[in-house]
């Protein structure tokens, strides 16, 4: 049979001459990219669970350019699609020494498909505002765009899906009637998303990279050692888990690896030659969550990355999937990839951003709200342990504040950053032989399903700004009902009966205070992240009724 394009191109990576480009074909077939100026990639799809996709390296790219690029199925053209609406998809290259140049990253979380808005009247999605206002203004057009989590729902699906699910558990697939198990199913959610067409044309034209939140897998996903034991009771838990983390490597994580990366991976060189990988791609999923049936139990699978853009450093952390989640030693990264961050927190650039998908500095009611949880939730007195963990995975009491030492760890490194300090070998160094403080710290995330901007504040200034720039969601809402309950939760007066709380139960004060600069806001938004020189400006953009742009606020630091 033909092949047709079935999801992409995406446009994942662009690395000094290279980009590489991910997409999905309905048929095995040679994949072909060629763009202006004479630069091309090829590779040959790879398969798995009767899927078929390719990641292609174009090379030769000029420097400093917007080159237009097609994409070729068996040498047969099928992007740009016949009689498209949309401008060319192009590959825009940054200058060979682009130190100078300002760097611009748009970036946001949770995003439900367009289908389900009219089931839920969700507001206007964001992402499509965003790809209709660069169509037209292309001076708006980010270097990268930093997807923070959600980027589909394996558990809130949309009535098409459902459709096809309920079909499947009717032959006999174990699992709930609503929610995704199994590869195959993951699939849908991924066809019905990317496919919205003018998101398509947004992820072809700008480069993307990607991290999960919870419900890419599932709602509340490794909240605590007893909610993956309560998991692992479920009959179709080990496929949903196996599944889910397989389609995500494929959808997602494998695009956030430079063409260098690629080639050293070891997994992507199995896969891409397996011809059929599914068993691969099986054992991969259920070794990921199982670490401890992995021959390296002390290294687990890392999902974060790290890449530089300029004199900006971006490093993407998970977490979720590698939570430590021992009471009494939990931690949002394990010792290992703690390790890996620290090494590329220090560097040679001027500023570091931090993505992260669920926020660092909460509203400080929540924070010590979870502060508090954490510590009822490892009591020695049974009753209230359990209680603490009732209460964890009833209201998600599971952010940073919830692993406090993490918490307080992260506070600490970019203190010391934003200080300035001695100097790790091979890094820059500043005047008196110490390490320069970066110019700017910056926090990504969404998750919370409202926006704001918020300062950190160490109890002496810094000359390094310290900030949490939060833009959720992008096509999602919060209800009504919830939304004075979450302003409050903002309020000096509610933070102080919380900060009782967690005194109370002999939570120390945090060593970091923080200050809200902008927000909250609750409707669908696009937040953006321009760095220029030795300053930064963040802004946050929501969506009309008509669905047009707006800026809700703009914070420069």
């Amino acid at each position: 049979m033909t092949a047709q394009l079935l999801i992409g191109p995406v446009l994942r990576r662009v690395t000094g001459d290279r980009a590489t480009i991910w997409l999905e074909t309905s048929e095995p077939a040679e994949v072909r990219v060629e763009a202006e100026g004479g630069a091309a990639g090829s590779a040959a799809t790879f398969s798995a669970y009767g899927h078929h996709y390719a990641l292609v390296v174009v090379t030769g790219l000029v420097p400093d350019a917007a080159q237009s690029y097609t994409v070729s199925l068996d040498d047969r053209t099928v992007w740009p699609a016949a009689g498209s609406p949309y401008p060319p998809s192009v590959i825009r290259t940054r200058s060979t020494d682009d130190s100078r140049e300002p760097v611009n990253l748009a970036f946001g979380s949770c995003r439900e498909a367009t289908p389900q808005s009219a089931r839920k009247r969700l507001p206007p999605d964001a992402l499509d505002a965003f790809a209709r206002r660069l169509m037209t203004d292309s001076r708006t057009r980010p270097d990268l765009l930093v997807l923070l989590g959600d980027q589909v729902y394996a558990d809130e699906t949309s009535p098409k899906v459902r459709r096809f699910i309920r079909a499947r558990r009717r032959n006999g697939h174990q699992g709930p009637d609503n929610q995704v198990v199994g590869f195959e199913e993951y699939t849908k959610l991924y066809l019905e998303s990317w496919r919205d067409p003018e998101v398509r044309w947004l992820l072809s034209t700008v480069p993307s990279v990607m991290i999960f939140d919870d419900h890419e897998l599932i709602d509340d996903w490794n909240t605590s050692a007893s909610w993956r034991a309560d998991m692992a009771r479920q009959p179709w838990w080990r496929e949903r888990i196996a599944g889910g983390l397989a389609s995500y490597w494929i959808y997602q994580h494998l695009g956030n690896l430079g063409p260098d990366e690629l080639a050293a991976d070891p997994l992507f060189q199995k896969v891409s030659t397996a011809g059929d990988a599914t068993d691969l791609m099986r054992d991969f999923g259920r070794s990921v969550d199982e670490p401890e049936s992995a021959e390296n139990t002390d290294q687990p699978y890392q999902w974060s990355f790290a890449l530089d853009l300029g004199r900006t450093r971006l490093v993407v952390l998970d977490n979720r999937c590698n939570r430590v989640l021992t009471p009494g030693a939990r931690a949002m990264l394990p010792a290992a990839e703690w390790d890996w961050f620290l090494d590329r927190a220090h560097g040679d650039y001027d500023h570091l951003v931090i993505g992260s998908s669920l926020p660092w500095l909460m509203p400080p009611a929540i924070h010590h709200l979870e502060a508090w949880n954490e510590r009822i939730a490892e009591s020695p007195t049974a009753w209230k342990a359990a209680l603490g963990e009732k209460m964890r995975r009833a209201f998600d009491l599971e952010h940073w504040a919830a692993f406090g030492k993490s918490f307080d760890a992260l506070g600490e490194l970019f203190r010391r950053l934003g200080e300035g300090g001695p100097t790790p070998i091979g890094h820059r160094v500043g005047a008196g032989g110490a390490y320069a403080a970066p110019a700017s710290i910056s926090v990504l995330s969404g998750d919370v399903h409202h926006s704001y901007v918020a300062r950190a504040e160490f109890g002496h200034p810094l000359p390094t700004p310290v900030m949490q720039l939060t833009c959720s969601p992008i096509h999602n809402q919060v209800p009504a009902p919830l939304r004075p309950l979450m302003r409050a939760s903002w309020s000096r007066a509610v933070a102080r009966v919380a900060r009782g709380l967690s005194k109370s139960a002999g939570v120390a004060k945090p060593a970091v205070r923080w200050k809200r600069l902008a927000g909250p806001y609750f409707g669908n938004a696009v937040g953006t992240l321009r760095i220029e020189g030795q300053t930064a400006t963040a802004r946050i953009e929501g969506t009309s009724k008509d669905g047009d742009l707006f800026e809700v606020a703009a914070v420069k630091f």
